[in-house]
């Protein structure tokens, strides 16, 4: 009986490792169409979204609504693709900085209420995406293949 328990569990095991490029394969897709819907939105509504700005204090209100729209849109397109994941990924981060230390934050007291805002998540998965990459199944994954340049593997 414990062999066969032990069995399955290597079996299982085994298929999650050859499937190990569907998690940040489905975490980009949903991420990244997320992040462009959010973007194109901002950017077809400039003009509320830079009322915004102007009622949050930011400097450069029209400016700063304009870039920040440009970048979640861009930065979502990008990460649907898996094309400059890690790169985009930084932009996006800071991005998230600005929104927790200058709206987000705010009505928070608590660390409970802190991690009740979405910011912080979001910036915790770009910082997942800027450490691990897009996976397997991206254009960043094909063209380092193509270039030659491909990630080696870590032996002990």
């Amino acid at each position: 009986m414990k062999n066969l328990v032990a069995n399955q569990c290597k079996a299982l095991l085994e298929l999650a490792s050859r499937l190990d490029w569907l998690a940040p394969l489905a975490i980009r897709l949903l991420f990244g169409y997320f992040w462009l819907e959010t973007g194109w939105a901002k950017l077809h509504n400039l003009d509320g979204f830079t009322q915004r700005f102007i009622g949050w204090g930011i400097p450069f209100p029209a400016f700063s609504a304009t870039l920040s729209a440009a970048t979640e849109f861009g930065g979502g397109v990008l990460i649907l693709l898996g094309l400059f994941t890690r790169l985009i990924s930084i932009p996006m981060i800071i991005n998230m900085i600005v929104a927790i230390a200058v709206v987000a934050i705010k009505p928070v007291t608590s660390l409970d209420e802190f991690v009740e805002i979405d910011e912080p998540l979001y910036t915790l998965v770009f910082f997942w995406l800027l450490m691990a990459g897009p996976g397997r199944i991206s254009l960043d994954t094909l063209i380092a293949k193509w270039l030659g340049i491909g990630a080696t593997k870590k032996t002990a």
